[in-house]
C-alpha cells in the first residue's frame, strides 16, 4: 500500500508541475491586455550578462493598453529597447529618456483566432504531459504486481491514477476554456 501511494505522490508532483508549466506559457499568449508576464522571457544584456528583464526594472501595467518600464540605471534605457525588440513579441517600445513606454495594439479577429490556436496546442502539449506521467505511474505499479503487491492492490492503484489523470486534464480544460473567452472578448 506504502508503494502505491508513493507512487500516485509521484504522479501528482509530475501532473501538478504540467499544470504549473502549462499556467506559465498560457501567460505569455497575450489576449489584448497590457501584463508584465508578456516580458517574461526578455533578457537584457547587464554588463556581460544576460539578465531577466524583471531583475533590472519595475514594469508596470498603467493601463490596459500600456506597459511601462523603469529600469534601475538609465543606461539600461537601450539595451532594454533593443532587447524588446529582438525578442519580436510584435511590440514598439518608446524611450522617452527616463522609462520605456509599450503600447499594446488591439487584436485583430484573426490574430485572435491563432492566439486561441496556439493556446490550444499549448493544452494540448500539458495533456500529453500528464499522459506521459499516467504510463510511468503505471509502469511502476505494474513492476510492483510483478514483485511485491496483489493484483487487487494493483488494480486500485492503476484506478486512482487514472481519476487523478482525468481531474488534472479536466484542470487543463477549465484553464483553457478561460483563456480563450479572454482572448475573443474585445
Amino acid at each position: 500500500m506504502e508503494e502505491i501511494e508513493m507512487v500516485l505522490d509521484m504522479a501528482k508532483e509530475s501532473m501538478s508541475s504540467s499544470i504549473e508549466h502549462f499556467k506559465k506559457n498560457l501567460g505569455k499568449i497575450r489576449a489584448g491586455r497590457a501584463s508584465a508576464s508578456m516580458l517574461d522571457t526578455i533578457y537584457v544584456d547587464y554588463y556581460g550578462s544576460q539578465t531577466p528583464l524583471v531583475q533590472v526594472s519595475n514594469i508596470n501595467t498603467p493601463d490596459a493598453r500600456t506597459l511601462s518600464i523603469q529600469p534601475w540605471e538609465k543606461a539600461m534605457l537601450e539595451p532594454i529597447g533593443k532587447a524588446i525588440m529582438q525578442a519580436n513579441l510584435g511590440l514598439n517600445p518608446q524611450n522617452n529618456g527616463e522609462l520605456i513606454m509599450i503600447n499594446i495594439p488591439a487584436l485583430t479577429e484573426e490574430r485572435r483566432k491563432d492566439l486561441v490556436k496556439q493556446s490550444r496546442a499549448e493544452g494540448e502539449d500539458a495533456k500529453v504531459s500528464i499522459r506521459n506521467a499516467r504510463k510511468e505511474a503505471n509502469d511502476e505499479i505494474k513492476t510492483l504486481k510483478e514483485d511485491t503487491i496483489s493484483d487487487d492492490l494493483a488494480k486500485g492503484g492503476e484506478d486512482n491514477i487514472q481519476s487523478l489523470t482525468d481531474s488534472y486534464v479536466k484542470k487543463v480544460d477549465e484553464l483553457l476554456d478561460i483563456k480563450e473567452a479572454d482572448i475573443m472578448k474585445v
